[in-house]
């Protein structure tokens, strides 16, 4: 199941006003898939900023036009790396590295996602862009594969990855299974599926705040931010940057500090 089959699955069985998903899982992978309900689809492009981590295997020596099995095999190879040159080479791929999503990505090109592009058979031509690895790991290897766990920022493929790494060990590889397994605060061992009452498992909206900073404020002052004003923030000394706005321990707002100016970005 894709990620917008399980927006239309809870459309149906919760009927919220809004929902939506904070970040995509292909049909292939499994794992973590936070849903906003309602208010809190606004946070969504606060809470896609957070870190990603995965736990993926490639299989060596068949290339695919996905890098997943899914697609078409291109290539194939006969070498098989050993564990000690999987280990030298990951350094390269931790830290800040530029990365050409497949054309089977979900970016969208002109208003189009590229997979569908890709799928209708149209040329597809995808920029490198800088993405974040904060950790790479292997678990375990074989002859034929190997196991890894990943921990990325936004905007990472995963099947990107996989393709990169065997493409620096002398071979070829397809990725075959793709497993979420924290996805900003949620992680896997929180997640639930379909079965049993799902309004039992909603959780507030000030569960997603994590490390966010957060000001208290008064009834007035919420108030005025609900309808979008800028305040002037001379009572207090907060450096710029992104805070929660809260008022009896319930958020109000998202809203950044400019200059001691306060400006509502997303409000509740």
């Amino acid at each position: 199941m894709g990620s917008t089959q399980v927006v239309g699955r809870l459309k149906h069985l919760l009927h919220p006003s809004k929902v939506g998903h904070a970040g995509t899982l292909d049909p292939l992978a499994t794992g973590v898939l936070p849903i906003a309900l309602g208010k809190a689809t606004r946070l969504i492009p606060f809470v896609m900023d957070d870190k990603k981590i995965y736990e993926f295997t490639i299989q060596w020596g068949s290339e695919t036009d996905s890098d997943d099995l899914a697609g078409k095999e291109i290539a194939t190879s006969d070498i098989r790396p050993k564990q000690q040159e999987i280990l030298s080479i990951l350094p390269q791929f931790m830290g800040q590295i530029m990365q050409t999503p497949s054309a089977f990505s979900a970016i969208k090109i002109d208003g189009e996602r590229a997979y569908n592009l890709a799928r209708a058979g149209k040329k597809v031509v995808i920029k490198s862009r800088p993405v974040m690895i904060y950790n790479l790991k292997l678990l375990k290897c074989n002859k034929e594969r190997a196991d890894f766990v990943a921990t990325v920022g936004k905007g990472t493929y995963i099947r990107t990855l996989a393709h990169d790494i065997a493409h620096a060990l002398n071979t070829v590889g397809v990725v075959t299974r793709l497993h979420r397994i924290q996805d900003g605060p949620f992680c896997i061992e929180q997640s639930i599926g379909f079965d049993g009452n799902l309004m039992e498992h909603i959780l507030p909206m000030e569960s997603v705040l994590g490390d966010l900073s957060q000001i208290k404020i008064d009834a007035d002052m919420a108030q005025r931010v609900r309808h979008g004003q800028r305040i002037k923030m001379s009572s207090l000394t907060c450096p710029n940057g992104m805070y929660a706005l809260m008022c009896e321990d319930r958020i109000v707002a998202l809203a950044e500090i400019k200059r001691d100016v306060l400006h509502p970005k997303a409000v509740f």
